[in-house]
């Protein structure tokens, strides 16, 4: 086994070696060489080979099944439906529990309360027990479904490892001061994605045609019948959310006591129309003799940013990176008619993406700059410096060409990881280049001082003690194991005894003070 070892790492170093004297013996194609790797690594990027995105995504084994109805479902009818969905779901082998919340939906923005939405949360079993990603999982579930129930509208999503619920990954800001082309342009917009490869479950968070029944209230007439309008409007919120001024008490539990009008007495603009108030001299007074009630259509939801109108258009992703899809929905915006008036940005894990990758990119060409200015303090000299920086293009062709193997995307950890790379890459290198010049000052040719102040990188083999104490024979154990030691620890010569003939069961004193 030992031998076959030190056959190995005498076969590497030849290798090495040989690798080395044919780059300093054509320099200039060398250089020239490493350059274009570097530039042809770089093209993994920018060919598609190695994508981007914001965090990478886990499997934590949870997702989410959102059910749309028609709008004029009523609540019961949502929840029996559900319990269907529910059931089919808790029979499956793969599920472990579920959590159903009916008349609800959350999204990135907030949770909606409407009687036609509902959401259950399914948990399946561990990653090893199962072939499928837990995305993967919840994609054949709402296909299932969707194919076997008609008249609703499912959705799916994977719950996210770093928070965030089921957040879209692209989300598209629309703000205007006209609600009505605001919407329009957002359905406009979600049909442009749509047709973009590597999009899902596009929709907007505010959607028009909601049933509603619209009042106009005539000022004039509701004056002269002795009414304000701050008493009708608190009249009609506590008629159809109603009011939990009242306690009841029962030993030391207290609870609220709703009052409300009956849903009976609210269905229908007649319904609506004999609304009574009454006015400041005790009088009744019907809505239907001081407004005009009308059937109409309406967002299904206000939003608001930058006290501004606005809506939200949003995405999942499927078999592409965020990047190259956020680039292509840009491409189809810029494209478009857009209304005067009506702005569309970017939010979500591009906006956090760009933010993230802005301010880690600053941090590393600052690193690159501090490490640079430190050597040039350490070495006293602007040349060295340029020597060990010439490393980080070097590491970079393998960390790029890593992920593209790898099928990985560059994400903020990527990122992280690049940094981290870079320190390590420059301590590496300035420790050979100092070991390197302690060669040279103990009398060795410069290209024979590079050669072996690189190979001796490589590990020591065995334990063939053949120096007989040389400190400068450098095919033996005790010599690689001294120069491994000080290039790692960046221990000065000075620091090691002359003396390598200190042998005990069969490692010498270097040895002993590596392993000891």
């Amino acid at each position: 086994m030992g031998k076959t070892r030190t056959q190995l790492i005498k076969g590497i170093e030849n290798g090495y070696r040989s690798i080395l004297n044919v780059a300093l013996r054509f320099k200039v194609l060398t250089v020239i060489l490493i350059f274009g790797m570097v530039g042809a690594s770089f093209t993994l990027m920018t060919n598609g080979y190695i994508g981007s995105e914001f965090v990478a995504n886990g499997d934590n084994g949870e997702f989410v099944i959102q059910l749309e109805f028609p709008k004029e479902t009523p609540i019961e009818q949502n929840n029996t439906f559900t319990q269907k969905v529910e059931n089919y779901l808790l029979n499956l082998p793969e599920v472990t529990n579920v959590f159903t919340t009916v008349g609800q939906s959350s999204g990135s923005m907030s949770i909606t309360a409407t009687s036609y939405l509902s959401e259950i949360n399914v948990k399946v079993v561990s990653a090893e027990e199962r072939n499928l990603t837990s995305d993967q999982y919840a994609r054949d579930i709402k296909d299932y479904l969707s194919s076997n129930y008609s008249g609703v509208k499912f959705s799916a999503a994977a719950v996210s490892m770093v928070g965030g619920g089921t957040a879209a990954p692209i989300q598209l800001t629309v703000q205007g001061t006209n609600v009505d082309e605001m919407i329009e342009f957002g359905e406009k917009l979600v049909g442009e994605i749509k047709q973009v490869s590597g999009t899902m479950e596009v929709k907007s968070t505010v959607e028009g045609g909601n049933p509603e029944i619209q009042v106009d209230i005539d000022r004039e007439k509701l004056a002269d019948l002795g009414l304000t309008l701050d008493a009708v409007g608190i009249t009609m919120q506590n008629a159809f959310t109603g009011n939990t001024d009242t306690r009841f008490q029962d030993g030391e539990y207290e609870y609220d006591i709703r009052i409300q009008l009956d849903a009976f007495d609210r269905r229908s603009k007649n319904d609506i129309q004999d609304l009574t108030f009454l006015n400041n001299k005790g009088n009744l007074v019907k809505l239907g003799q001081f407004a005009n009630i009308t059937e109409g259509a309406g967002p299904s939801r206000l939003e608001r940013k930058d006290k501004i109108s606005s809506l939200t258009v949003e995405s999942q992703i499927i078999g592409r990176d965020l990047v190259s899809v956020g680039n292509d929905i840009q491409a189809k915006v810029d494209a478009m008619d857009i209304p005067e008036g009506v702005t569309v940005s970017q939010g979500g894990d591009l906006e956090s993406q760009a933010e993230a990758f802005g301010s880690l990119g600053f941090a590393l060409l600052t690193s690159i700059l501090l490490v640079y200015l430190i050597m040039v303090a350490l070495y006293d000299s602007y040349v060295y410096p340029f020597v060990v920086m010439f490393s980080i293009p070097v590491a970079l062709i393998g960390a790029l060409l890593a992920l593209a193997l790898a099928m990985q995307n560059m994400s903020i950890f990527g990122m992280l990881g690049l940094i981290m790379l870079i320190g390590l890459v420059v301590k590496n290198a300035i420790l050979i280049v100092d070991f390197i010049n302690q060669l040279k000052a103990e009398g060795m040719d410069r290209k024979k001082a590079v050669i072996e102040g690189n190979v001796a990188t490589i590990p020591p083999y065995s334990n063939d003690h053949d120096c007989n104490g040389n400190r400068h024979d450098t095919d033996c154990c005790c010599h690689r194991c001294r120069v491994r030691v000080e290039k790692w620890l960046g221990l000065g010569i000075d620091r090691w005894t002359d003396q390598f003939d200190d042998f005990d069961n069969g490692y010498c004193a270097c040895c002993l003070s590596l392993s000891g």
